[in-house]
C-alpha cells in the first residue's frame, strides 16, 4: 500500500503535463493545416496563372 502512496502522485502530475501538451499539439496541427490550406490554394493561383500565360 505504500508504493501506491508514491505512485498516485506521481501518476496525477504525469497526467497533468500530457494533457497541456496535447493540447499544444491540437494548436501546432490547427496552424499546420491552415499553412497547408494557403499553400495549396497559391500553388493552385500559380499554375491558373502559368496556364494563361502559355495560352497566350
Amino acid at each position: 500500500m505504500k508504493n501506491y502512496r508514491l505512485l498516485l502522485p506521481f501518476c496525477l502530475i504525469l497526467l497533468t503535463f500530457s494533457l497541456s501538451s496535447c493540447e499544444l499539439a491540437g494548436d501546432i496541427f490547427k496552424a499546420g493545416a491552415w499553412t497547408a490550406l494557403i499553400g495549396v490554394f497559391l500553388v493552385v493561383v500559380l499554375v491558373g496563372f502559368l496556364i494563361r500565360k502559355m495560352r497566350g
